[in-house]
Protein backbone atom coordinates (compact mmCIF):
# COMPACT_ATOMS: atom_id res chain seq x y z
CA UNK A 1 0.00 0.00 0.00
CA UNK A 2 1.12 3.56 -0.73
CA UNK A 3 -0.29 6.79 0.66
CA UNK A 4 0.74 9.85 -1.39
CA UNK A 5 0.79 12.65 1.17
CA UNK A 6 1.60 15.66 -1.03
CA UNK A 7 -0.05 15.92 -4.45
CA UNK A 8 -2.44 18.43 -5.93
CA UNK A 9 -5.92 18.73 -7.37
CA UNK A 10 -8.36 21.48 -8.39
CA UNK A 11 -12.00 20.47 -7.86
CA UNK A 12 -14.25 21.72 -10.64
CA UNK A 13 -16.41 24.08 -8.50
CA UNK A 14 -13.22 25.72 -7.22
CA UNK A 15 -11.62 25.86 -10.66
CA UNK A 16 -14.73 27.45 -12.20
CA UNK A 17 -14.71 30.17 -9.53
CA UNK A 18 -10.98 30.72 -10.03
CA UNK A 19 -11.60 31.23 -13.76
CA UNK A 20 -14.13 33.94 -12.95
CA UNK A 21 -11.84 35.74 -10.49
CA UNK A 22 -8.52 35.43 -12.37
CA UNK A 23 -9.36 34.66 -16.01
CA UNK A 24 -5.82 35.26 -17.29
CA UNK A 25 -3.84 33.51 -14.57
CA UNK A 26 -1.57 30.62 -15.69
CA UNK A 27 -3.54 28.32 -13.39
CA UNK A 28 -6.56 29.05 -15.57
CA UNK A 29 -4.88 29.11 -18.98
CA UNK A 30 -2.22 26.39 -18.58
CA UNK A 31 -3.35 24.01 -15.84
CA UNK A 32 -6.26 22.51 -17.85
CA UNK A 33 -3.60 20.94 -20.09
CA UNK A 34 -3.11 18.54 -17.18
CA UNK A 35 -6.44 16.74 -17.31
CA UNK A 36 -5.63 14.75 -14.18
CA UNK A 37 -5.33 18.03 -12.24
CA UNK A 38 -8.87 19.16 -13.03
CA UNK A 39 -10.87 16.09 -14.07
CA UNK A 40 -11.78 13.79 -11.18
CA UNK A 41 -12.48 10.77 -13.38
CA UNK A 42 -9.09 11.18 -15.08
CA UNK A 43 -7.40 11.38 -11.66
CA UNK A 44 -9.13 8.24 -10.46
CA UNK A 45 -8.07 6.38 -13.60
CA UNK A 46 -4.50 7.54 -13.00
CA UNK A 47 -4.53 6.20 -9.44
CA UNK A 48 -5.93 2.89 -10.63
CA UNK A 49 -2.84 2.40 -12.80
CA UNK A 50 -0.77 1.95 -9.61
CA UNK A 51 -1.79 -0.95 -7.42
CA UNK A 52 -2.37 0.02 -3.80
CA UNK A 53 -1.99 3.78 -4.36
CA UNK A 54 -4.12 6.26 -2.42
CA UNK A 55 -3.76 10.04 -2.35
CA UNK A 56 -4.27 12.71 0.28
CA UNK A 57 -5.48 15.63 -1.81
CA UNK A 58 -4.35 19.23 -1.42
CA UNK A 59 -5.11 22.29 -3.51
CA UNK A 60 -2.72 23.36 -6.28
CA UNK A 61 -1.19 26.81 -6.71
CA UNK A 62 -1.82 29.74 -6.59
CA UNK A 63 -2.00 30.54 -2.86
CA UNK A 64 -5.40 31.93 -1.96
CA UNK A 65 -3.97 35.18 -0.58
CA UNK A 66 -2.60 35.99 -4.06
CA UNK A 67 -5.99 35.51 -5.72
CA UNK A 68 -7.91 38.23 -3.94
CA UNK A 69 -8.58 40.13 -0.69
CA UNK A 70 -9.85 38.31 2.43
CA UNK A 71 -13.49 38.01 1.35
CA UNK A 72 -12.40 36.30 -1.89
CA UNK A 73 -9.70 34.11 -0.33
CA UNK A 74 -12.05 33.00 2.45
CA UNK A 75 -14.79 32.17 -0.04
CA UNK A 76 -12.35 30.17 -2.15
CA UNK A 77 -10.98 28.31 0.88
CA UNK A 78 -14.47 27.23 1.89
CA UNK A 79 -15.30 26.20 -1.67
CA UNK A 80 -12.06 24.25 -2.08
CA UNK A 81 -12.39 22.48 1.26
CA UNK A 82 -16.06 21.63 0.73
CA UNK A 83 -15.22 20.23 -2.71
CA UNK A 84 -12.21 18.21 -1.53
CA UNK A 85 -14.21 16.82 1.39
CA UNK A 86 -16.98 15.79 -0.99
CA UNK A 87 -14.51 13.89 -3.17
CA UNK A 88 -13.14 12.07 -0.12
CA UNK A 89 -16.65 11.15 1.03
CA UNK A 90 -17.54 9.74 -2.39
CA UNK A 91 -14.26 7.92 -3.07
CA UNK A 92 -12.60 7.06 0.26
CA UNK A 93 -10.83 4.07 -1.27
CA UNK A 94 -8.82 6.46 -3.46
CA UNK A 95 -8.79 9.60 -1.32
CA UNK A 96 -8.93 8.78 2.42
CA UNK A 97 -8.67 12.42 3.47
CA UNK A 98 -7.54 15.88 2.36
CA UNK A 99 -5.35 18.77 3.46
CA UNK A 100 -7.27 22.00 4.03
CA UNK A 101 -6.71 25.23 2.12
CA UNK A 102 -6.27 28.31 4.30
CA UNK A 103 -6.99 32.04 3.56
CA UNK A 104 -3.83 33.29 5.27
CA UNK A 105 -4.40 36.96 4.47
CA UNK A 106 -7.02 36.87 7.25
CA UNK A 107 -5.83 35.08 10.39
CA UNK A 108 -9.19 35.09 12.15
CA UNK A 109 -10.90 33.69 9.06
CA UNK A 110 -8.10 31.12 8.76
CA UNK A 111 -8.68 29.88 12.30
CA UNK A 112 -12.42 29.59 11.69
CA UNK A 113 -11.86 27.71 8.42
CA UNK A 114 -9.26 25.37 9.88
CA UNK A 115 -11.61 24.44 12.73
CA UNK A 116 -14.46 23.90 10.29
CA UNK A 117 -12.36 21.85 7.86
CA UNK A 118 -10.98 19.57 10.60
CA UNK A 119 -14.03 19.24 12.84
CA UNK A 120 -16.81 19.19 10.24
CA UNK A 121 -15.22 18.13 6.95
CA UNK A 122 -12.59 15.63 8.09
CA UNK A 123 -9.41 17.40 6.96
CA UNK A 124 -6.26 15.94 8.52
CA UNK A 125 -3.87 18.86 8.13
CA UNK A 126 -3.44 22.23 6.46
CA UNK A 127 -1.33 23.51 3.59
CA UNK A 128 0.64 26.74 4.01
CA UNK A 129 3.03 28.36 1.57
CA UNK A 130 6.58 29.40 2.41
CA UNK A 131 5.59 33.05 2.38
CA UNK A 132 2.28 34.87 2.59
CA UNK A 133 2.33 37.55 -0.09
CA UNK A 134 5.98 38.17 0.79
CA UNK A 135 5.70 37.81 4.57
CA UNK A 136 7.69 35.00 6.23
CA UNK A 137 5.76 32.29 8.02
CA UNK A 138 7.94 32.99 11.06
CA UNK A 139 6.19 36.35 11.48
CA UNK A 140 4.30 36.43 14.82
CA UNK A 141 1.13 37.14 12.82
CA UNK A 142 1.00 33.48 11.77
CA UNK A 143 1.83 31.93 15.15
CA UNK A 144 -1.84 31.23 15.97
CA UNK A 145 -2.06 28.89 12.98
CA UNK A 146 0.84 26.79 14.21
CA UNK A 147 -0.53 26.84 17.75
CA UNK A 148 -3.89 25.60 16.51
CA UNK A 149 -2.35 22.74 14.52
CA UNK A 150 -0.16 21.73 17.46
CA UNK A 151 -3.31 21.60 19.60
CA UNK A 152 -5.02 19.43 16.99
CA UNK A 153 -1.91 17.23 16.72
CA UNK A 154 -2.15 17.39 12.92
CA UNK A 155 0.51 18.39 10.39
CA UNK A 156 1.26 21.59 8.52
CA UNK A 157 2.32 20.84 4.95
CA UNK A 158 4.52 23.66 3.62
CA UNK A 159 4.71 24.26 -0.12
CA UNK A 160 7.26 26.62 -1.73
CA UNK A 161 5.99 29.83 -3.30
CA UNK A 162 8.32 31.81 -5.52
CA UNK A 163 7.62 33.28 -8.94
CA UNK A 164 9.60 34.80 -11.81
CA UNK A 165 9.42 38.21 -10.13
CA UNK A 166 12.11 36.98 -7.69
CA UNK A 167 15.07 38.05 -9.77
CA UNK A 168 18.33 36.10 -9.75
CA UNK A 169 20.47 39.26 -9.64
CA UNK A 170 19.93 42.71 -8.14
CA UNK A 171 20.47 44.35 -11.53
CA UNK A 172 17.52 42.46 -13.03
CA UNK A 173 13.78 42.52 -12.45
CA UNK A 174 12.84 38.91 -13.25
CA UNK A 175 14.30 35.44 -12.89
CA UNK A 176 15.66 33.95 -16.10
CA UNK A 177 15.75 30.40 -17.46
CA UNK A 178 13.21 29.18 -14.88
CA UNK A 179 15.76 29.50 -12.09
CA UNK A 180 12.92 30.67 -9.83
CA UNK A 181 11.32 27.24 -10.23
CA UNK A 182 14.22 24.78 -10.52
CA UNK A 183 16.39 26.26 -7.78
CA UNK A 184 14.30 29.03 -6.23
CA UNK A 185 11.74 26.63 -4.80
CA UNK A 186 14.30 24.49 -2.93
CA UNK A 187 15.92 27.67 -1.60
CA UNK A 188 12.52 29.09 -0.62
CA UNK A 189 11.69 25.96 1.35
CA UNK A 190 15.09 26.02 3.05
CA UNK A 191 14.78 29.69 3.98
CA UNK A 192 11.29 29.16 5.36
CA UNK A 193 12.29 26.19 7.50
CA UNK A 194 15.33 28.05 8.80
CA UNK A 195 13.32 31.12 9.76
CA UNK A 196 10.77 28.91 11.55
CA UNK A 197 13.50 27.10 13.48
CA UNK A 198 15.32 30.28 14.50
CA UNK A 199 12.03 31.92 15.51
CA UNK A 200 11.84 29.41 18.37
CA UNK A 201 8.79 27.66 16.91
CA UNK A 202 9.83 24.19 18.10
CA UNK A 203 10.74 25.42 21.57
CA UNK A 204 7.24 26.86 21.80
CA UNK A 205 5.50 23.83 20.22
CA UNK A 206 7.88 20.87 20.59
CA UNK A 207 5.38 18.37 19.18
CA UNK A 208 4.41 20.44 16.12
CA UNK A 209 4.50 18.44 12.89
CA UNK A 210 5.74 20.21 9.74
CA UNK A 211 6.19 18.50 6.38
CA UNK A 212 8.74 20.30 4.21
CA UNK A 213 7.94 19.66 0.54
CA UNK A 214 10.49 18.26 -1.92
CA UNK A 215 12.55 16.58 0.81
CA UNK A 216 13.20 19.80 2.72
CA UNK A 217 14.72 21.72 -0.19
CA UNK A 218 18.45 22.09 0.47
CA UNK A 219 18.45 20.87 4.07
CA UNK A 220 19.66 17.26 3.61
CA UNK A 221 22.64 18.38 1.53
CA UNK A 222 24.07 21.04 3.84
CA UNK A 223 24.08 19.74 7.43
CA UNK A 224 27.60 21.11 7.89
CA UNK A 225 26.36 24.59 6.99
CA UNK A 226 23.53 24.19 9.48
CA UNK A 227 25.96 23.13 12.22
CA UNK A 228 28.54 25.84 11.48
CA UNK A 229 27.23 29.36 11.02
CA UNK A 230 29.19 32.32 9.68
CA UNK A 231 29.43 34.10 13.04
CA UNK A 232 30.33 30.82 14.70
CA UNK A 233 33.55 30.65 12.69
CA UNK A 234 34.81 33.89 14.22
CA UNK A 235 32.92 34.42 17.48
CA UNK A 236 31.73 30.99 18.63
CA UNK A 237 33.03 27.53 19.31
CA UNK A 238 32.34 24.15 17.75
CA UNK A 239 29.60 23.73 20.36
CA UNK A 240 28.24 27.28 20.46
CA UNK A 241 26.43 29.07 17.63
CA UNK A 242 26.20 32.81 18.44
CA UNK A 243 23.08 33.39 16.33
CA UNK A 244 21.27 30.44 17.91
CA UNK A 245 22.28 31.81 21.33
CA UNK A 246 21.01 35.28 20.40
CA UNK A 247 17.67 33.77 19.37
CA UNK A 248 17.43 31.88 22.65
CA UNK A 249 17.25 28.43 21.08
CA UNK A 250 17.34 25.59 23.58
CA UNK A 251 19.13 23.12 21.31
CA UNK A 252 21.73 23.06 18.60
CA UNK A 253 20.22 24.25 15.29
CA UNK A 254 20.62 20.93 13.48
CA UNK A 255 18.51 19.17 16.11
CA UNK A 256 15.51 21.34 15.20
CA UNK A 257 15.82 20.61 11.49
CA UNK A 258 15.72 16.92 12.36
CA UNK A 259 12.25 17.49 13.85
CA UNK A 260 10.88 18.29 10.39
CA UNK A 261 9.42 15.74 8.00
CA UNK A 262 10.70 15.50 4.45
CA UNK A 263 8.64 14.11 1.58
CA UNK A 264 9.93 12.11 -1.37
CA UNK A 265 8.70 14.50 -4.09
CA UNK A 266 12.03 14.52 -5.93
CA UNK A 267 10.88 12.94 -9.16
CA UNK A 268 12.34 9.57 -8.26
CA UNK A 269 16.01 10.54 -8.50
CA UNK A 270 17.81 7.96 -6.39
CA UNK A 271 20.90 9.80 -5.02
CA UNK A 272 18.98 12.82 -3.63
CA UNK A 273 16.24 10.53 -2.32
CA UNK A 274 18.87 8.47 -0.52
CA UNK A 275 20.48 11.62 0.89
CA UNK A 276 17.12 12.95 2.06
CA UNK A 277 16.21 9.65 3.65
CA UNK A 278 19.52 9.59 5.53
CA UNK A 279 18.83 13.11 6.83
CA UNK A 280 15.18 12.72 7.90
CA UNK A 281 15.32 9.04 8.83
CA UNK A 282 12.86 6.20 8.60
CA UNK A 283 10.25 7.87 10.86
CA UNK A 284 10.26 11.33 9.29
CA UNK A 285 10.41 10.52 5.59
CA UNK A 286 7.00 10.37 3.93
CA UNK A 287 5.95 9.23 0.48
CA UNK A 288 4.79 12.02 -1.82
CA UNK A 289 4.86 12.48 -5.59
CA UNK A 290 3.79 16.07 -6.38
CA UNK A 291 1.50 14.57 -9.03
CA UNK A 292 0.19 15.42 -11.52
CA UNK A 293 2.75 18.08 -12.48
CA UNK A 294 4.69 16.28 -15.19
CA UNK A 295 4.40 15.95 -18.96
CA UNK A 296 2.75 12.53 -18.57
CA UNK A 297 -0.21 13.74 -16.48
CA UNK A 298 1.41 12.54 -13.26
CA UNK A 299 2.38 9.05 -14.40
CA UNK A 300 6.08 9.84 -14.51
CA UNK A 301 6.20 11.40 -11.04
CA UNK A 302 4.26 8.58 -9.44
CA UNK A 303 6.05 5.73 -11.20
CA UNK A 304 9.53 7.21 -10.86
CA UNK A 305 9.05 8.06 -7.18
CA UNK A 306 7.94 4.51 -6.41
CA UNK A 307 10.91 3.07 -8.28
CA UNK A 308 13.31 5.56 -6.69
CA UNK A 309 12.26 4.50 -3.21
CA UNK A 310 12.45 0.83 -4.05
CA UNK A 311 15.99 1.37 -5.36
CA UNK A 312 17.14 2.37 -1.87
CA UNK A 313 16.98 -1.29 -0.78
CA UNK A 314 15.43 -0.44 2.56
CA UNK A 315 14.35 -3.09 5.02
CA UNK A 316 10.68 -4.07 4.53
CA UNK A 317 9.57 -2.33 7.72
CA UNK A 318 11.38 0.87 6.71
CA UNK A 319 9.82 0.85 3.25
CA UNK A 320 6.39 0.27 4.78
CA UNK A 321 6.90 3.22 7.12
CA UNK A 322 7.84 5.55 4.27
CA UNK A 323 5.18 4.36 1.83
CA UNK A 324 2.27 4.71 4.24
CA UNK A 325 2.99 4.12 7.94
CA UNK A 326 4.52 7.51 8.71
CA UNK A 327 1.76 9.39 6.88
CA UNK A 328 -0.95 7.40 8.65
CA UNK A 329 0.65 8.26 11.98
CA UNK A 330 1.00 11.93 11.03
CA UNK A 331 -2.60 12.21 9.92
CA UNK A 332 -3.86 9.97 12.73
CA UNK A 333 -5.72 7.77 10.24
Amino acid sequence: MMLDLFNHFMPKPYFDRLCAVLPNHPAVTAFPRLKTLIDLDARRRLIDEFSGLRQVLSLANPPLELIGPPPISTELARLANDSLADICRRYPESFPTFIAAVPTNDIEASIVEIERAISQLGARGIQLFTNVAGKPLSDPEFRPLFRLMANHDLPVLVHPMRGPHFSDYASEHESQDEIWFCFGWPYETTACMTRLVYSGLFDEFPDLKIVSHHMGGMLPYFPSKIKLGFKQVFFGTSEENPVAKERGLHRAPLEYFKLLYGDTALGGEVPPTRCGYEFFGSRRTVFATDAPFDAEQGRALIGNTIRGLQALDLAPEQLTAVFHGNAERLLRL
